[in-house]
């Protein structure tokens, strides 16, 4: 003891620091080790456990490792350093990490000397307990005892960096590394690369796996699968596939953290079946996709609509024993809602709470959205009890949702309170407003909803585009066209710059009320702010300049869109065609009619009808029974107005009892 007093003089101002150290952590595993009490070991059994619990490093309590270390540093002779490092990485392993600090400072106080193993453990607590200063200060130290520090050392450093987010500062110390001459390993670059790919430099950390090879170290799983992974996440998929391909080349096995980051990009890219052909190939190698491998397969397929494959592989799943968790309930209960299986939803909602799954707000929001819409709302109430109940706060969606589903009902009044308690309970935002604002236009309380809008000025709440528009159309349905243009207007000089929405529904505003040479200029309003006007305002368009009688600009109008490469729609062309049909232009309207099939557009019942009626108007029973015979062949039924047409021009009765029967079948249908 008395030979290591001269070193534990030199290498006191250290010790300070490690307890300076330890009290900046205010570690709550401070043990006066130097205390202890000899009744705790007062059988040589006790003591023989104690001392072979040591040597052996093996236990299952800290409590008891806490005794053995104990008993072991009051013993003559002391255990060797070797020992007391194998027992300090023990405790690293289950991240006692403020233990280790506490009791490294014992040893030393007791004079067992550093190595360079010790201070690595060191140099690892503080990296891990996000202290890296402290590491690189330990660091420091090695050479003042003039101990040489290994690829560990600079390799702990390195992830202590990246671990606080210090990438520059690591890639520093990594080329400061290699050019001291020390070899950096795999584990030393598999540091460096989950870095870099953690923070985005996905590059770089190709550049780093390159380099590997040029230095004689080989990649191996961990390296292939973080690069992958980001590459996934960059939705850089055939950059990781390629990478797959070559990690298989070098006969790397892979793991499932590379098939699960596989699965992730090619879902996110939509190619489904190939995610389901990796997930197949995992099982076939015997390794076992975990419950985010499976969740992630399951939540693209339920977004994509194959709900189906969703469930057999969440079926896969449990017969694998993969516990599901939160977020594959959340998915699937998702999916089926979105394909109106509202009742095996809700039973996945019972299952999952039976596993002693507690659902979270975003799976009871699901289904308190999806009921609402749907019209649903006393069975949404019935959700909200339930969320309550077990504990799961309601939000601003859950309320939204809830008032979304009252002004769907007409239950204009109900929306209102929920609103109110929103507002009382401070967490009303703009999107409620929205919700209530265009629940009071549907409803045409144009007034309710006009002093609502105002109330959100008087809050400092700014109106959106949304806003803006629901409240725009409401005017204009109210007969209020003035002040849904002075509400355009204020948006305008307030900042707010409307996209194709708001102003497809001002054009539409204006053509209802006969303002076609306004609803021009704002056209060109619209292109002069580099907005494309879309299919809708062109139908809006040709539709108000047929009313208006300007069958020319129409056509004008129409023969434009293939000329600017846009393919009409049905509603584009039955809007022409009705135009040409009212002006007795029945044969450009019957050529226009047969050009929709050669465009890609197929005519469905509502063109048929509009041309049928054309000719029926002119008289042309002829071409007008042809027309009706091939709409029923091709399984469409005449409207109203056509069997009324049919019946006053015709004697033809068979043709009437056909169109009749065709009819009455839809409807039995």
């Amino acid at each position: 003891m008395m030979m290591k007093m001269p070193w534990r003089r030199k290498s006191r101002s250290f010790h300070l620091q490690l307890q300076g150290a330890i009290g900046t952590i205010q570690s709550p595993f401070l043990f006066l080790f130097t205390n202890y009490c000899h009744s705790s070991t007062s059988t040589l059994e006790d003591a023989r456990f104690f001392t072979n619990n040591f040597k052996s490093a093996s236990f299952t309590r800290l409590d008891d490792a806490i005794a053995s270390f104990n008993h072991v540093i009051h013993k003559h002779p002391l255990p060797s350093r070797v020992h007391f490092d194998r027992f300090l990485s023990a405790l690293v392993k289950i991240k006692q990490y403020h233990t280790v600090l506490s009791m490294s400072k014992t040893i030393e106080l007791v004079g067992i000397s550093y190595d360079v193993c010790s201070l690595n453990i060191l140099i690892n607590c503080f990296c891990r307990l996000h202290l890296v200063d402290f590491g690189f200060s330990v660091f420091g130290k090695m050479f003042k005892f003039g101990l040489e520090p290994t690829t560990v050392t600079f390799t702990t450093l390195i992830n202590g960096l990246c671990m606080e987010s210090k990438i520059d500062k690591a890639v520093e110390f990594f080329d400061d590394m290699v050019a001291r001459g020390y070899q950096p390993n795999v584990y030393t670059y598999n540091v460096m690369v989950n870095g870099m790919c953690k923070f985005g430099k996905t590059n770089v950390a190709i550049g780093l796996l390159k380099g590997m090879a040029d230095r004689g170290c080989e990649a191996d799983v961990v390296t292939y699968s973080a690069i992958i992974d980001a590459l996934c996440k960059d939705e850089l998929v055939g950059e990781a596939l390629e990478l797959f391909s070559q990690m298989r080349n070098k006969g790397i096995s892979a793991d499932v953290i590379t098939y699960t980051g596989l699965i992730h990009g090619v879902c996110k890219l939509g190619q489904k079946n190939q995610a389901l052909a990796l997930m197949n190939e995992m099982v076939e190698k015997n390794i076992l996709p975990n419950v985010y491998t499976f969740s992630v397969l399951i939540d693209a397929l339920c977004k994509d609509g194959m709900v189906s494959e969703a469930q057999n592989t969440f079926n896969v799943m449990i017969q694998r024993g993969v516990e599901p968790d939160v977020i594959t309930y959340t998915s699937l209960i998702d999916g089926l809602c979105i394909s109106d299986q509202f009742k095996e939803a809700l039973a996945l909602l019972k299952e999952m709470m039976g596993r002693n799954i507690s659902p979270d707000v975003f799976t009871f929001n699901i289904l308190i959205d999806t009921l609402c819409k749907k019209g649903l709302v006393s069975s949404a109430e019935n959700i909200i009890k339930i969320m309550i109940q077990r504990g799961v706060e309601p939000t601003v969606v859950t309320y939204s949702s809830l008032m979304d589903g009252y002004c769907l009902c007409k239950q204009i009044d109900k929306a209102r309170k929920v609103f109110d308690l929103m507002v009382t309970n401070e967490i009303a935002n703009i999107f409620s407003y929205n919700i209530l604002i265009n629940g009071y236009c549907k409803c045409k309380m144009i007034d309710d909803a006009k002093e609502l809008f105002d109330e959100m000025s008087h809050k400092g709440l700014l109106s959106d585009g949304v806003t803006y528009s629901t409240l725009i159309e409401g005017m204009f349905q109210a007969g209020r066209p003035q002040t849904a243009q002075e509400l355009f207007k204020n948006m305008c000089s307030h900042g707010q710059q409307p996209n194709i929405v708001t102003f497809s529904i001002m054009i539409n505003g204006l053509c209802r009320q006969g303002n076609l040479d306004e609803a021009l200029t704002l056209l060109k309003e619209m292109e002069e702010s580099q907005l494309k006007p879309d299919l809708v305002t062109y139908c809006i368009l040709i539709n108000g300049m047929c009313k208006a009688g300007k069958i020319n600009d129409a056509k004008e109008l129409f023969s434009s869109l293939f000329e600017n490469g846009l393919q009409p729609n049905v509603h584009i062309y039955c809007a022409i065609m009705k135009g040409l049909c009212r002006e007795g232009l029945i044969d450009e309207a019957y050529n226009i009619f047969r050009d929709m099939e050669k465009g890609g557009c197929l005519p469905n019942n509502w063109c048929y009808n509009i041309i049928i009626q054309g000719f029926l108007k002119h008289k042309d029973l002829p071409k007008a029974s042809q027309l009706i015979n091939e709409m029923v062949d091709k399984g469409f039924s005449a409207d109203n107005a056509t069997i009324k047409l049919v019946v006053h021009l015709s004697r033809n009765n068979d043709l009437i009892l056909r169109l009749l029967k065709v009819r009455n079948e839809g409807s039995a249908n």
